[in-house]
């Protein structure tokens, strides 16, 4: 037997071709005829079976009884999670119960379409999810500048000229808020056609490796080096908005807002030469058709809502903003946009200990381990986590690991006992992967062609066994306090209205038909008439942001700590998926990832050899780990990958307790964040390195 699905564990959607025989699988491969992928795969796609066959996996919840678990009925388990935080509600308000939402949330379809309304249900203003830590800038300024947080620009990489990456690593991630499958093919391609890939990063990483240039930078400098380049851009008169001036505001503003950022100005605190940055700029604005695309390393610091405006700026000044080549915007047959309008987004409430401001109906992540270690009204007493290992994944994972184990209720919905999850007094393991149908409603909207592809699942789950949505639907339900019966609603239904009422009216029963996807064509222009924001209009001059711009100037005025005088960083591996994925055997093979890389420079001046233990120190706390002496870094940061941290418990019984590693986030500063968007400042993490 042969089964056709898409990978739902990273973004790129790539087609599979998975044999089956005696209910055992046999081999899992790339689907040569996927409309989209085109035959590619990566290491991780493979491990779904490991998943699948994995004998950690969940499948029964669990209750605590002291140190150790007991098995517990679904019944038992409903009824005593939905009555603790009931209680909990009524004594303490609707705010002491929290709900926090781990990146495979947005893989996993009967989430993504109910873990919403139980949100709803639970009535409480302490949302918070993996977005922080890794994409708010994104949504802040398509919020602002185009009208919606999800109105997000997607590279047409399969035709530009110049494609200019900020902090950006797509070999690795096979694309980020960029959906792209075989995206070294694709980038090769660019290079073969006459163009240019240009990576801009503190670490020659493997895209850098293939690109026709790459310039280091220093980290959390990029908002400068964007200011130079515009500045440049404008001084040359080599802007060229196109058609994009007549429905563009705040051209002249921005204009006189970058004049004093000349490349002169900003070349120490980039560490690119002045030359090095008017060359780029030129070559950039003179191209027929450039992208510009950032990603992590933007995200991840400081100032991360004034690079992705300035990266839109970018794209909108030259002209390649809504063109075929540029960054573009997608027509994704089910229209998540539509679902949600513009509006208010930002500071409708704030969280109570620091008062950071909520966006999208969330707080910063940063904030959850003092909302609940933090005694007084309104104080967090009860959690509930979905698909995530916030331990590992969020910054001071050591502090909120302390701040876990003080709450009255910990619930957790998770297929694994893991960091976080060991914590919880009930655990609710979902069916997962390929017991699950699937179409990726967010990722088809991030894509770099507009395609649809639905997957039946696999496997049916296991007997006594629950999917997702009819977890996240029976939890509301008894929430909300409805009569009857409960009866579970299968996202099919939603999904059939959705590609029904969507721009291509697709009929559900013929896009099940197309196991190898359907290719809807390559991104066209859409603006005006996709903007969100009430006139029609591109805002290239948001005051928030603008006013923001005052942080940046501040801090080119500021000196390092000689207490911790290097910077760190983080990286990803192609066979990593964030820390969940540490089980799998095939993908855990080879030698030690979990190491500090280090200039051959730096590693000299401190005496430290290669492959040496190392510990590195921030402000939060210190780790331990092999050090790998590199080339690759830019001399005074250093770098190591996220997701690892497995030594906290004897929780896993095989692979990742043999590969422990160290967590980055037992070095992060969860008060070092982006303080405009909230988003945690991974990149901007200052340390010492000394032998161990």
């Amino acid at each position: 037997m042969t089964h056709h699905r898409t990978c739902n564990l990273c973004e790129a959607m790539c087609g599979l071709e998975i044999e089956l025989q005696d209910g055992q699988i046999q081999t899992i491969r790339g689907d040569q005829n996927d409309s989209f992928s085109r035959g590619h795969i990566c290491p991780k796609a493979v491990a779904l079976k490991d998943i699948y066959e994995d004998p950690n996996r969940l499948k029964t919840p669990l209750r605590r009884k002291g140190k150790t678990w007991e098995p517990i009925s679904w019944e038992a388990a409903m009824e005593e999670v939905v009555t603790k935080i009931q209680a909990i509600q009524a004594q303490y308000g609707s705010n002491a119960v929290a709900l926090y939402q781990g990146n495979p949330s947005i893989h996993n379809l009967g989430t993504m379409m109910n873990s919403s309304a139980f949100a709803k249900a639970l009535k409480t203003k302490n949302l918070y999810s993996a977005t922080s830590v890794d994409q708010l800038p994104h949504h802040f300024a398509s919020w602002l500048m185009f009208g919606h947080p999800l109105l997000i620009p997607i590279p047409d990489i399969d035709r530009t000229d110049f494609m200019l990456i900020f902090g950006g690593n797509p070999l690795a991630s096979n694309g980020s808020m960029m959906s792209v499958p075989d995206v070294a093919h694709r980038l090769r391609a660019i290079q073969e056609r006459g163009g240019q890939v240009v990576t801009i990063d503190p670490r020659r990483s493997e895209t850098a490796a293939k690109a026709s240039a790459h310039h280091f930078i220093k980290p959390g400098a990029d908002v400068y080096l964007l200011l130079a380049l515009l500045q440049v851009i404008f001084s040359e008169k080599l802007d060229k908005p196109g058609r994009l001036a007549d429905f563009t505001d705040g051209l002249e503003q921005l204009q006189a807002l970058v004049a004093p950022f000349s490349p002169e100005r900003v070349s120490g605190v980039t560490g690119l030469s002045a030359v090095a940055i008017r060359d780029l700029a030129m070559a950039f604005a003179t191209a027929e058709k450039a992208v510009c695309y950032g990603r992590v390393g933007v995200s991840t610091q400081s100032f991360g809502g004034l690079c992705h405006w300035l990266i839109n700026a970018l794209n909108i000044v030259t002209g390649n903003l809504d063109q075929a080549g540029g960054a573009m915007f997608t027509t994704p047959a089910i229209d998540i946009l539509a679902a949600s309008k513009g509006g208010q987004r930002f500071d409708r409430w704030r969280s109570r200990v620091r008062q950071l401001p909520e966006f999208l109906g969330e707080l910063p992540v940063a904030a959850l381990a003092e909302e609940i270690s933090t005694p007084g009204e309104g104080q967090i007493r009860a959690l509930v986590t979905s698909c995530g290992n916030p331990v590992l994944s969020t910054p001071n994972g050591t502090k909120l690991e302390k701040a876990l184990e003080g709450l009255d209720l910990m619930v957790a919905i998770d297929i694994y006992l893991n960091e976080s999850s060991r914590h919880a007094d009930i655990i609710l393991p979902p069916a997962t992967g390929l017991e699950n149908p699937h179409y990726d409603l967010t990722f088809h909207a991030l894509a770099v062609r507009n395609t649809a592809k639905y997957s039946p699942a696999l496997f049916p789950k296991a007997e006594g066994a629950k999917y997702d949505y009819e977890i996240y639907q029976e939890l509301s339900h008894r929430l909300r306090g409805e009569p009857g019966p409960f009866v579970a609603e299968s996202p099919e239904q939603k999904l059939a209205l959705g590609l029904q009422f969507g721009p291509y009216q697709l009929d559900f029963e013929e896009v099940k038909k197309q196991k190898h996807g359907i290719d809807l064509g390559p991104l066209e222009p859409r603006f005006p008439a996709r903007l969100f924001t009430e006139d029609k209009r591109i805002q290239l001059y948001p005051d928030l942001l603008v006013k923001d711009l005052a942080r940046a100037e501040q801090a080119l005025q500021e000196s390092t700590s000689p207490t911790f005088p290097m910077q760190l960083i983080g990286r990803r591996h192609l066979r990593d998926n964030n820390s969940w994925m540490h089980n799998a055997q095939r993908l855990m093979r080879g030698r030690d990832r979990c190491t500090l890389y280090m200039h051959p420079d730096d590693a000299e001046n401190l005496g430290l050899k290669d492959q040496a233990q190392v510990k590195v120190s921030s402000r939060v706390g210190s780790i331990h780990l092999p050090l790998e002496i590199t080339a690759d870094m830019m001399p005074g940061v250093v770098c190591m990958p996220h997701g690892y941290g497995h030594h906290r418990a004897d929780i896993r019984l095989d692979v990742a307790s043999q590969y422990p590693g160290a967590s980055i986030n037992d070095l992060t500063d969860e008060t070092v964040l982006d303080e405009l968007t909230g988003n945690a400042a991974f990149s901007n993490v200052w340390v010492s390195v000394e032998g161990s």
